[in-house]
């Protein structure tokens, strides 16, 4: 992507460039590391991607927004060096986010992924569960035959994302079960589940650019900063979102239990709409019918939705201060922040 295009560019249209093209980008890296090398997973593999239909039929299916490439690809060149150089890094970060994927279907019990049918629900659970092992076996061998600089700090970097990840999916079904939880826990919960792969992504990015230790940590700063303000933006959308555009009705995380930053900022806002927010859940512990309805309304009256809100732009003060601390130089800035403003800004 050239600079210069990207700064004639709004902010928002700049991001929404750099992640179609991250996406085209890394997608024949994922194909050399699936296609023709395996057989029964294969299809599952290539259906959850995009490429094929249920038969194995080549198709134009979603491959998703290509979030963590697009932050690697950018970090590199934000260092000073070529996006190219980053490409087998940025195939290694999406293979763990297909993976985590895969494996959130199954333990949320969704049935629709991307538009269509999860592979779980087509090919059964364990299909689902191996396809998933597969992309994670795959994404630390694509990083391992990569050009990467640094490889054992950048496949220690990629293991300890995919350690802190599965701990933040068992902290969020762990809330499930729980009536308190404070935003500080949700907080490490968010950092850990949706942060931990982004702080990687530009970690990586920037290693493959040739920055140092120290730089490249400044950057995964930026990036786990921006995953957790990324996840409260899709707390926001479960609550307030277009249905027609999430793929799931409003009020579905709180009918499914999910702690979202919105419910619990309202529950401890000593409203009187939190309040009754409160005794709402309390009396229905699997919300049906008009409560989760009902529930949504009192979280935004509680002040719920604002809280949120204010806390996206406080996660993006802190990411925007470690760039600004790894970068100096503004123009090698933009896309990373282009990217981290239409990743909190979007409506799906």
């Amino acid at each position: 992507m050239d600079r210069a295009f990207v700064a004639a560019a709004s902010p928002e249209d700049a991001g929404l460039i750099l992640l179609e093209q991250a996406g085209h980008r890394v997608r024949p890296v994922l194909e050399r590391q699936v296609t023709g090398r395996l057989n029964q997973v294969e299809k599952h593999a290539g259906y959850h991607l995009g490429w094929q239909d249920e038969k194995g039929r080549p198709c134009a299916g979603s491959s998703g927004k290509a979030v963590r490439p697009a932050l690697a690809l950018a970090s590199a060149k934000a260092v000073g060096g070529r996006s190219r150089d980053a490409l087998t890094a940025a195939g290694a970060v999406q293979m763990v986010h297909e993976f985590s994927l895969l494996h959130d279907d199954i333990i949320d019990g969704d049935r629709t992924r991307r538009h269509r049918p999860t592979v779980w629900s087509v090919f059964g659970v364990p299909a689902g569960i191996l396809t998933g092992d597969l992309l994670l076996s795959l994404a630390f061998t694509t990083l391992a035959d990569g050009p990467l600089r640094a490889a054992p700090d950048s496949l220690r970097c990629l293991a300890d994302a995919v350690t802190e990840l599965v701990e933040g999916e068992a902290l969020d079904v762990a809330f499930e079960r729980r009536r308190h939880v404070s935003l500080s826990e949700y907080t490490a919960m968010a950092a850990a589940k949706t942060g931990a792969l982004m702080a990687c992504a530009c970690t990586l990015g920037a290693l493959a650019g040739g920055a140092g230790r120290e730089r490249a940590q400044l950057l995964g700063a930026f990036g786990r900063h921006l995953g957790v303000a990324f996840q409260i933006v899709d707390d926001l959308l479960g609550l307030q979102g277009d249905p027609a555009v999430t793929g799931k009705p409003v009020g579905a995380d709180l009918a499914a239990g999910k702690k979202t930053m919105p419910l619990l900022a309202a529950l401890a806002s000593g409203t009187r709409q939190g309040q009754e927010l409160a005794a709402l859940l309390a009396g229905s512990a699997s919300p049906e019918g008009a409560v989760p309805a009902r529930a949504a309304l009192l979280v935004a009256e509680a002040g719920g939705v604002s809280a949120a809100r204010s806390a996206v732009h406080g996660e993006l003060t802190s990411a925007f201060a470690a760039l600004a601390e790894a970068v100096p130089t503004g123009a090698d800035r933009d896309e990373l922040r282009a990217l981290a403003h239409v990743l909190t800004r979007r409506n799906h």
